[in-house]
């Protein structure tokens, strides 16, 4: 069954019995008569009933009438109560949800770029609790621009227009060797070197996909690839395993399993760098850890 009627019809109605008359009612509201008249016959009609007989000299509440005011009367104050409850609920739980640090951030910055960060944030007595949401660089951009996250750290500028990139530093992306590798005593590797290698590559679409795609094109090369793998990590365990080589950012591991080497002839870099959405008030402990973001790299 639908209710066709609101909170405030029922508090014009009491209203209206309480001073027997619309006049008094719409003073006492802040409303127009014609406004309380148009509450009262709303109700009216969603109840199907007449609640007050109207004269020129006085307003009476009918049986109906009173048998509603109990009724409305405790509905007002459960919701009153209710109202209350939330409010309190909320000044309550906000130095709560002020001491949460929410961060996005793709995994390859977490070992290098974040925990030095976090270990003097919690070392200077910040008593925030920090949320990490981890994933692509279109995810970190994407949860930042919804508002999931107080801020992202990313390593390519995002498309979002509602989010705004704050560059930290470049970093080369570089080869990626087993240790026991021939190339490991090479100060800088040459293309040459990998076409009798398994090469392994950033799965289509990632952000280091697209800048080592764009680096080959323009340097009219093409090296065909044994393996994608859509996470670095993932990567990285394939060339600890001694199945191929990878080319992938210099931060992304301090495994001693593998060493990383440039390459000679074909420069690719990506830029790392924090994301905040555009006119976010930022809380003072994503501020702090912020700063501490930058102090660290």
């Amino acid at each position: 069954m639908r209710i066709n009627y609101d909170f405030g019809d029922l508090q014009a109605f009491l209203v209206v019995k309480e001073t027997g008359s619309f006049h008094l009612a719409a003073a006492q509201l802040n409303l127009s008569q014609s406004a309380i008249t148009r509450r009262i016959q709303k109700l009216e009609d969603a109840l199907g009933t007449l609640l007050f007989e109207r004269s020129t000299r006085q307003v009476r509440p009918t049986l109906a009438a009173k048998r509603l005011q109990g009724r409305a009367e405790a509905i007002l104050a459960d919701a009153w109560e209710t109202t209350q409850s939330m409010r309190d609920d909320s000044v309550a739980f906000a130095h709560q949800r002020n001491a949460v640090v929410t961060v996005a951030l793709v995994p390859t910055t977490l070992t290098r770029i974040f925990l030095p960060a976090l270990s003097r944030f919690q070392s200077d007595g910040a008593q925030a609790r920090v949320q990490l949401l981890d994933g692509s660089a279109n995810e970190v951009a994407e949860a930042v621009s919804e508002g999931l996250a107080d801020f992202g750290i990313c390593p390519t500028p995002p498309s979002e227009p509602s989010v705004l990139f704050d560059p930290l530093f470049q970093e080369r992306i570089s080869l990626a060797l087993p240790v026991g590798h021939a190339l490991r005593h090479e100060k800088n590797v040459c293309l040459a070197h990998l076409h009798s290698e398994p090469l392994i590559l950033p799965a289509k679409g990632t952000g280091n996909r697209l800048l080592i795609d764009d680096a080959m094109a323009k340097a009219s090369v093409q090296i065909p690839w044994t393996f994608e793998a859509n996470r670095s990590s993932t990567a990285l365990e394939l060339v600890a395993q001694r199945l191929g080589v990878a080319l992938l950012p210099d931060s992304v591991t301090d495994d001693p399993r593998i060493v990383m080497r440039p390459i000679s002839d074909l420069k690719i870099a990506r830029s790392v760098g924090l994301l905040t959405r555009n006119g976010q008030s930022e809380t003072k402990a994503a501020l702090t850890l912020k700063a501490m973001i930058r102090e660290s790299v």
